[in-house]
């Protein structure tokens, strides 16, 4: 069963790692583009944004984050991951405290459960962004 659970672990992590290859293509061909610059001014508008407004931006960011990142493990509980919104599976996490969240969420976990890739095996996420995803997944089963 645990070789199972690591092959699957493992497959996620290279799945993972594999949709951030995919970013960094387009990126490659945005110099070329003159479109393709226009979408950087948005992401510094939305940094903006954040500090002006920190808790309303963080929410927004942890969104984003959770929807293109977190929810590959979070949405079906792949690799022992606690389901997103089920109260059952986050108290007992959230009573660790955030800051063991975050250390979990940032460096990786391996635990009885299963396993958690650092950065939801996305290398290019930043900490507030992690933090940002684990508050928005937690705030739902608070």
């Amino acid at each position: 069963m645990k070789k199972t659970s690591l092959i699957l672990a493992l497959s996620l992590v290279t799945l993972l790692g594999a949709c951030g290859k995919q970013e960094s293509a387009p990126e490659a061909a945005a110099p070329a583009a003159p479109e393709a610059a226009a979408p950087a001014p948005a992401v510094v508008e939305k940094h903006d944004e954040a500090a002006n407004k920190p808790e309303e931006a963080a929410n927004d960011v942890g969104k984003k984050v959770f929807g293109a990142v977190c929810s590959l493990c979070h949405a079906s509980g792949a690799a022992g991951a606690p389901v997103f919104g089920n109260k059952a599976d986050w108290e007992p996490r959230i009573a660790q405290g955030m800051d063991v969240l975050y250390k979990h969420a940032l460096e990786g976990f391996t635990g009885a459960k299963g396993m958690m890739p650092a950065r939801g095996g996305n290398p290019k996420l930043t900490d507030d962004e992690v933090k940002a995803a684990v508050n928005y997944m937690a705030d739902k089963v608070k």
